[in-house]
């Protein structure tokens, strides 16, 4: 059975963002220029190569991450370009009640209950899935017990207040630990 895998920024405080949502204080959020060390970009490729499904909010969709990566993916010689051709050609599934259709290429919706509509993709054949979204989309995934691997990456900030992914006490194995020279640590754990 494929594993549902959710890499994430945080706050060393537990924060995904901001109050307002916003994510300017992380080390590096879609930006041209990319700022992790070889070393982190290294391990966010290695992680990326391990899953064919991305499973993605709406709003995360909207907000352009899958046209963001497409036009990177467009680009060889960008830094980011073998990340952004995986993004591209994995299948992506935007979980909404909303839309009628997807936009996007590779990509169909999901409007049933998250809980069967993961379960369902999970039977599937391939590799393993990744799950990216704001704070209400991740928080519903953990909630439902549907995230098997956690991928933190929590930057050197403390927030003091802003948008958490726990809503409530959650025990975790730890699998794997380790600190970047930009900042990060990122924290692999299992449910």
């Amino acid at each position: 059975m494929r594993k549902l895998k959710l890499q994430i920024q945080t706050s060393i405080d537990g924060y995904i963002a901001s109050v307002d949502g916003n994510g300017n204080w992380m080390i590096w959020n879609w930006g041209p220029e990319w700022t992790w060390d070889e070393a982190l970009q290294t391990y966010f490729k290695q992680l990326h190569a391990t899953i064919d499904t991305v499973l993605l909010s709406k709003n995360m969709a909207e907000e352009g991450f899958i046209n963001h990566w497409g036009a990177v993916a467009e680009r060889a010689d960008d830094p980011q370009y073998g990340f952004a051709k995986n993004i591209t050609d994995a299948s992506k599934v935007v979980f909404t009640k909303t839309l009628k259709k997807a936009p996007w290429p590779n990509a169909v919706l999901a409007k049933g209950d998250l809980a069967q509509e993961v379960n369902k993709l999970k039977q599937q054949p391939g590799k393993d899935l990744i799950a990216y979204g704001g704070a209400s989309f991740v928080s519903s995934l953990i909630k439902a017990n549907l995230v098997d691997e956690y991928y933190l990456f929590v930057n050197p900030i403390a927030l003091g207040k802003g948008l958490p992914i726990f809503a409530e006490r959650r025990p975790l194995r730890l699998l794997s630990s380790q600190g970047f020279s930009c900042g990060v640590s990122v924290l692999q754990y299992a449910r």
